[in-house]
């Protein structure tokens, strides 16, 4: 669950995912230009695009997440460096290996006409 008014960036590009929270808290900080212990969550992908990690301080102490898609593949943005924001919902898609910039629904709305 992500925090309510919590931002969410991801890294782009490839991280080094042998990177633990000292370690891409360090690159939030010098090459994100962030604060790690602001309350934001920062996603960052390893080469390979199945493993991301994304690290959260929520005032008390710091929490590293770890995921690895069995099949598939994040879906990344293609530049090479910076930072993009994401909301919850993208993030929740992004989770689960669905193309978070273009969700598509699986179903039509009806008009209620």
């Amino acid at each position: 669950m992500i925090p309510s008014g919590a931002r969410v960036w991801i890294a782009m590009g490839h991280t080094d995912m042998r990177k633990g929270m000292q370690g891409l808290a360090l690159q939030v900080q010098q090459g994100l230009k962030r604060d790690p212990h602001g309350g934001d969550l920062f996603v960052f992908r390893g080469r390979t695009g199945s493993l991301i990690k994304i690290i959260w301080h929520d005032g008390i102490g710091m929490s590293l997440y770890s995921k690895r898609l069995e099949k598939g593949r994040f879906v990344w943005p293609s530049a090479k460096d910076g930072i993009v924001s994401l909301t919850s919902a993208q993030l929740s898609c992004l989770l689960e290996g669905i193309d978070w910039r273009n969700p598509q629904y699986s179903w039509r709305p009806q008009s209620a006409g």
